[in-house]
């Protein structure tokens, strides 16, 4: 992809495969897309604009995560949310969904204001935090969950995520409360008396390694009671990160029932498997745990037949000592918004599971309607805002976590080649990546 200098704000994207098909022009004016055609160039539409010529390249709306870690504040040692939002924005993300679990927690409207802010302070990408479900995450008190919904944030996600929601009077107030401004409550399932002491997947090879196990059962339960509860009072529910076969199938169940049910798996659930815990290896250590190859399968089938909605990459950062260190004492997470895009390109659109337009719609289109985002996940059409990516599909590159923009070093995939690249980022109309590398942030994006 070869640019000029960006100097007008009016850009004419050149020949791009829009969600995988056609090529065509896209002209961005003023923060939208102002005209799509077979050839612009030239044309007084197009006068003055920098031209991005991106023949070969697949033009995707901006991805949106509904799962993000960004430590601040509090735990800026792991990340901030300059760096982490750098990483979406070189990942292909234009709207991303920082997790409650920073120091203090994210509880009360304060808070999730700060966060607000500091996302515009950065302007890489939308920093749209969620809210906690329970004071300090502690399981017995609800949170501020109308102040944080009437803040300037507008909070519509709440979430202990990191720890279940395990009493099932709390979650069944949570979910009546949200109803009234249209939120979702994002469960992290895991049955905590089922899960104590755990270390990896429950099965043959834990047996072998003497590490102790995290059953499927131990999420399934609470999913199978937290489908029911939403059915019966009305609500919203979604489920983080799947991770068993038996998941899959109960939310398949609820959804045939019109229970009102959204799902989401990892990145690295979709690849990754219990054998790579034989290395010892902490950077394989993860909430919920590396499952079996069957459960692997069985997640990419449910991703691309729709029981499972989207992709959400739970980035984790950690400093490097919470992960060099013995298994046992290791943190659990992972990093992924610089490998999300790569990731589910080999496991669902290689595979032939997925094409680039099932692509945006796991990514964007319904990660931005779950939390109910107005101007992301939109469609590549004339009059929406420019929150899109270009990605090239045939590029190969190789995972070096010491390059990488995020603080964490944890990345699952390091040494591992990793099929496309992500070539530009346009935020808001305004190429955040260029040529594959940091631009600059949205201009006045602190006002």
């Amino acid at each position: 992809m070869s640019t000029a200098t960006p100097t007008t704000g009016t850009y004419l994207i050149r020949q791009a495969s829009v969600l995988g098909g056609d090529a065509a022009d896209l002209l961005i004016r003023e923060g939208v897309i102002a005209e799509i055609g077979a050839d612009l160039l030239g044309t007084p539409a197009a006068a003055g604009a920098t031209v991005i010529e991106a023949e070969g390249l697949v033009a995707l709306p901006g991805m949106v995560d509904l799962h993000t870690h960004l430590r601040e504040p509090g735990r800026e040692d792991a990340e901030t949310v300059e760096t982490g939002t750098r990483a979406a924005a070189l990942g292909g993300f234009t709207s991303v969904h920082a997790m409650a679990n920073s120091s203090p927690v994210a509880d009360t409207a304060g808070v999730v204001e700060q966060v607000y802010s500091l996302g515009k302070e950065s302007g890489w990408v939308d920093v749209r935090p969620v809210g906690a479900v329970t004071v300090g995450l502690a399981g017995k008190q609800l949170a501020e969950l109308g102040a944080m919904a009437d803040s300037r944030a507008r909070v519509r996600v709440f979430s202990d995520d990191g720890i279940c929601v395990s009493d099932p009077v709390l979650m069944r107030r949570a979910l009546e409360y949200v109803k009234a401004f249209d939120g979702v409550i994002a469960q992290h399932a895991q049955e905590p008396r089922l899960t104590e002491g755990a270390q990896m997947n429950e099965g043959k090879v834990s047996s072998v390694l003497g590490l102790a196990g995290w059953p499927a059962v131990a999420e399934e339960s609470i999913i199978a009671r937290d489908v029911l509860l939403a059915q019966h009072v009305g609500s919203r529910l979604h489920v983080c990160h799947v991770s068993t076969a038996g998941s899959v199938e109960i939310i398949r169940w609820a959804k045939a029932r019109g229970i009102n049910v959204t799902a989401e798996v990892t990145p690295h659930h979709l690849w990754l498997t219990e054998e790579l815990v034989r290395s010892y290896n902490p950077v394989y250590k993860v909430n919920p745990p590396l499952r079996a190859d069957e459960d692997v399968q069985a997640l990419r089938a449910a991703l691309a037949d729709g029981t499972i909605d989207i992709i959400g990459t739970d980035h984790a950062p950690h400093p490097d000592e919470a992960k060099a260190c013995e298994w046992a004492q290791a943190a659990m997470g992972m990093t992924g918004l610089e490998t999300a895009l790569s990731v589910v390109q080999h496991t669902m659109i290689e595979t032939g599971l997925m094409s680039w337009a099932d692509f945006a719609r796991v990514t964007s289109f319904a990660p931005a309607a779950i939390g109910r985002l107005a101007d992301q996940g939109r469609p590549l059409e004339v009059g929406e805002p420019a929150n899109l990516v270009l990605v090239d599909p045939a590029a190969r590159w190789t995972v070096d976590p010491a390059k990488m923009a995020t603080k964490g070093r944890n990345s699952p995939f390091a040494g591992r080649e990793l099929p496309g690249a992500v070539k530009a980022t346009f935020f808001r109309g305004h190429p955040t990546v260029l040529d594959g590398v940091l631009n600059t942030p949205y201009p006045g994006s602190a006002s």
